[in-house]
């Protein structure tokens, strides 16, 4: 459904249209720009999640803006307005023969528009046009997300040592979905995004060519089969990466060392898939989580950086 159309400089026939639900056809054109755009740049300008809510119908709080010339797209960003606390998160990209046009900055004020100049923005990869682009927005930089690598050969790393009391098995499709859902509720209740994750977000990356169960490991207790911690793991197999996807540990479970032997878990299951490399996120003010993850070997290998209005 369009919810908005507006022009931008008629001159360079530059428009800007506001969808709350994309076609499979427009879905496939964002796609295919963002993919693009990732050859040129080394890095992807929307993240999965952005990338997930492209597709099958509307979601709520999600809108989508394509600009076109001459009915062609060159630029798309997606808002989404979710949190009931933080200003709207955006992300936005520009096809890389079209840049030096002003198509960046009319999309970001198209963004500032839409979400009434309360608005967060990330930069994924720290760009420098990124970073400008902000600036002229009259952003500032408010959130800085890092991205770690270690070599997985050699492996090492020490057998895993569970606290007693614990066991660890595989997720199982359907039969768990309820239980991890509340427990990553409860592991991130402090985080932006992971910690808001629902059915329908679980059953997108279910549906994803990557997913395998074999690599989602569950922690739970021997008394009673409670959920107290997981390990989901993810292989990129084209750029031939294994990924520490989400880590979370239920309140109750922290503190326990629970958390660094599931991570070795998943590190060894990587391992074993041939993977060469291990990857994973960490925001740069978590300094316990970066502490227990340069103690294993990782170093950072890159920054995704969250810009915002003056709040």
């Amino acid at each position: 459904m369009t919810t908005d159309v507006r022009a931008s400089a008629p001159e360079s026939g530059r428009r800007i249209e506001t969808l709350d639900e994309l076609t499979p056809e427009q879905a496939q054109d964002v796609l295919d720009l963002i993919a693009d755009a990732a050859r040129t740049d080394g890095v992807q300008a929307v993240s999965e999640q952005g990338r997930l809510q492209l597709r099958g119908g509307r979601r709520e709080g999600v809108r989508h803006l394509l600009l076109t010339v001459s009915d062609r797209l060159v630029a798309y960003a997606q808002l989404e307005d979710t949190d009931p606390v933080e200003a709207p998160a955006a992300e936005l990209v520009v096809d890389p023969s079209q840049r030096g046009r002003g198509h960046g900055r009319a999309l970001g004020s198209a963004l500032l528009g839409e979400s009434g100049k309360r608005l967060r923005v990330w930069a994924h990869g720290g760009k420098s046009a990124a970073r400008h682009l902000a600036q002229v927005l009259g952003l500032t930089l408010f959130r800085e997300l890092r991205q770690l690598r270690r070599p997985l050969a050699p492996l090492d790393i020490p057998e895993p040592a569970l606290p007693p009391g614990i066991r660890i098995r595989t997720f199982v499709p359907g039969q768990d979905d309820a239980a991890w859902l509340a427990v990553n509720a409860a592991a991130f209740a402090h985080h932006p995004e992971q910690g808001t994750l629902t059915q329908r977000d679980l059953d997108d990356r279910k549906a994803e060519p990557w997913f395998d169960p074999e690599g989602f490991f569950l922690a739970e207790r021997e008394s009673d089969g409670a959920l107290v911690g997981f390990h989901w793991t993810k292989v990129h197999a084209e750029e031939q990466l294994g990924e520490v996807y989400v880590l979370g540990i239920a309140p109750e479970a922290q503190g326990l060392g629970l958390g660094k032997a599931l991570t070795a878990i998943g590190l060894r299951h990587l391992a074993g898939q041939g993977m060469p490399t291990a990857m994973l996120y960490v925001d740069a003010d978590n300094p316990a989580a970066l502490r227990v993850y340069e103690g294993m070997g990782f170093t950072t290998h890159e920054v995704d950086l969250m810009y915002r209005t003056e709040t």
